[in-house]
């Protein structure tokens, strides 16, 4: 059974920084491609960063230059570091994983197989 686990979240002052750390279980972990996804109060889920099996990162043109997807193949972790936030990042931030064999738009939800229960980061002004 594949679980993701998300942890980091938390109240942080707008241009202050954070880390997400999500934990795979359950799945051949560098096989897979990984990704954050957040949705704010009232808003749809969107994509914000996505590490493929192969190394390659993706990012949302709103987090660009400000945060860092990464991952360690050993430990089965995916992290987000968050810097420069906004208040407009608040938002629950969820990890997914799907096979590397999926091709599917990396920035659209759909093309994911599994999903954490996601953790809140909350953006003070």
């Amino acid at each position: 059974q594949v679980q993701l686990v998300e942890s980091g979240g938390g109240l942080v002052q707008a241009g202050g920084s954070l880390r997400l750390s999500c934990a795979a279980s359950g799945l051949t972990f560098s096989t897979y491609t990984m990704a954050w996804f957040r949705r704010a109060p009232g808003k749809e889920r969107e994509f914000v960063a996505a590490k493929r099996w192969s190394g390659n990162t993706y990012y949302a043109d709103s987090v660009k230059g400000r945060f860092t997807v990464s991952r360690d193949n050993a430990k089965s972790l995916v992290y987000l570091q968050m810097s420069s936030l906004k208040p407009e990042d608040t938002a629950a931030y969820y990890c997914t994983a799907r096979p590397r064999y999926v091709n599917y738009d990396m920035t659209v939800e759909q093309g994911y197989n599994y999903w954490g229960q996601g953790t809140q980061v909350t953006v003070s002004s």
